[in-house]
């Protein structure tokens, strides 16, 4: 206690006015949590399992285990980090972060979750801060939850999770205006997300959180991933892309926020390697880790496998606003960017460009060329069977030369017959639409179960679970739960 006051004397002049709020209630809490344990271990004596109180002065953040049945339920206003650690056998949680945007925190995620599915039989998963959300019936009730924490909950068939837990702190449109304008503060983050990880830990073995992109992803909150994971107690995981010098750049930059608020780093994991790359890269990043970090291991380097970047129609239509007008039951067919095509040819040459290029082709023309949108959609059934013919068309620009009705009559027609391929409008000039197609990096969905699987399958192979949980301090429960 009174080395945590003079942290607090030594830092308060360099703090903001919320920060300074946030370590005075800590303060208060601190000492009526001392208060309890002088009087329950005077009571207790030596039946007492093991007691430990122990200061973690990082930020301003505290905490206090212990492990003894005997010691009261007291429930106060007390620090998270104690709170979390107080419920629950989940032991030390895992926060997977990112250096960056895209690259592949998601699948990486994914990836633990399963391998620690096969070593636990309850783990548990938080997104403590989302973004992106959808809407869930849960309990009859209406819930905005985070993208990718219904994407993992749905995938894995967490049942025993709720998603009011699993995504407690959502930052829509507008949250931030309103916690600079104070009317959302800083204790009320904390509390929802150290009331969801009591409820997670409960329930679980051993718990995966998944931050939102880098280190520093809503700082302007105070919620940033390292914050939030020094909230937890957690060990943090860092995900890079592949390379050498640019990949430890990024790596650096993230680990000193991460020191600044005394959260461990436990390991990295470096994907989208080339292939050709992958032992070089494993050999330097791990020396580079080694000089620099001393101790912190490479969990996992993982080849890129570019499939995952190839996006469906489904995605496709998230990116443009819009659905399929035909086709409904190829929306979840993956293209590849190189396989993009404008057209800007006569009919006749389109036609024979569509059955000499490859198969799974994605064409886009202007919503003016009739020509090539009925030869697209009057090609496909005069096709012999067995002629595989997976092409889709993007037609562009149809706020401004909407289709005519005798071809939407055409389309109507096709459409009931099932043998329409597929179609997709956009509204946007043809450059833009190239544009936004060739800058999109698609993302893992509840939706595109195939992508998700081949994720999982192709980055689990490549961590080495027994190194993440020895650092974490779970091997041994993870070997009782799998004999």
């Amino acid at each position: 206690l009174n080395f945590y006051q003079a942290h607090l004397r030594s830092t308060n002049s360099v703090c903001n006015a919320p920060t300074r709020k946030a370590k005075a209630i800590k303060l208060s809490n601190m000492k009526q949590r001392l208060l309890v344990l002088k009087g329950t271990t005077s009571t207790i004596g030596r039946q007492s399992q093991i007691l430990e109180a122990s200061a973690k002065i990082g930020n301003g953040h505290y905490c206090f285990r212990y492990a003894s049945s005997a010691m009261p339920n007291y429930e106060s206003d007390v620090d998270p980090v104690f709170r979390s650690s107080q419920y629950g056998s989940a032991g030390t949680p895992l926060y997977v972060a990112a250096t960056r945007q895209h690259v592949g925190k998601t699948s990486t995620s994914m990836a633990l979750l399963s391998g620690l599915q096969k070593r636990f039989d309850q783990v548990g998963f938080m997104k403590p801060v989302g973004q992106q959300s959808l809407k869930v019936k849960e309990n009859g009730k209406i819930l905005d939850v985070d993208k990718d924490a219904v994407l993992v909950k749905h995938h894995f068939g967490l049942d025993h999770l709720n998603y009011k837990d699993i995504s407690p702190v959502l930052i829509p449109r507008g949250y931030t205006r309103d916690y600079l304008d104070g009317k959302i503060n800083y204790e009320d983050q904390e509390a929802l997300v150290d009331n969801a990880y009591r409820e997670v830990s409960a329930e679980s073995e051993i718990i995966l959180c998944e931050g939102t992109g880098h280190c520093a992803v809503g700082s302007i909150v105070h919620a940033s991933n390292a914050q939030v994971a020094s909230w937890l107690g957690a060990k943090m995981i860092l995900v890079a892309n592949g390379g050498l010098g640019n990949t430890f750049d990024e790596l650096e930059l993230n680990k000193v926020l991460c020191d600044r608020e005394g959260v461990e780093i436990c390991g990295v994991i470096v994907n989208k390697v080339q292939p050709e790359k992958l032992e070089q890269t494993r050999e330097y990043i791990s020396k580079a880790l080694d000089l620099h970090w001393g101790g912190v291991p490479l969990l996992g380097c993982v080849p890129d496998r570019p499939f995952l970047g190839c996006p469906a129609l489904s995605d496709l239509e998230n990116l443009f606003g819009t659905q399929v007008l035909t086709g409904e039951n190829h929306r979840l067919r993956h293209y590849r960017v190189q396989d993009l095509n404008l057209v800007a040819t006569s009919l006749q040459v389109f036609l024979h460009n569509l059955r000499t290029n490859p198969s799974r082709s994605l064409y886009v023309c202007h919503a003016s060329r009739n020509d090539i949108l009925l030869g697209f959609l009057m090609d496909h059934p005069l096709r012999k069977t067995g002629t595989e013919n997976e092409s889709a068309l993007v037609v562009t620009g149809t706020d401004e030369y909407p289709l005519s009705a005798q071809v939407l009559d055409i389309i109507e027609g096709l459409n009931e017959s099932g043998s329409a391929p597929p179609v997709l409008l956009a509204p946007y000039p043809t450059n833009t639409v190239m544009d936004m197609i060739h800058g999109f990096t698609p993302k893992l969905n509840f939706e595109d179960e195939n992508r998700a699987h081949t994720a999982v399958n192709h980055y689990e192979p490549y961590i080495d679970f027994d190194l993440l949980l020895e650092r974490t301090g779970h091997l041994d429960r993870a070997k009782q739960a799998v004999n």
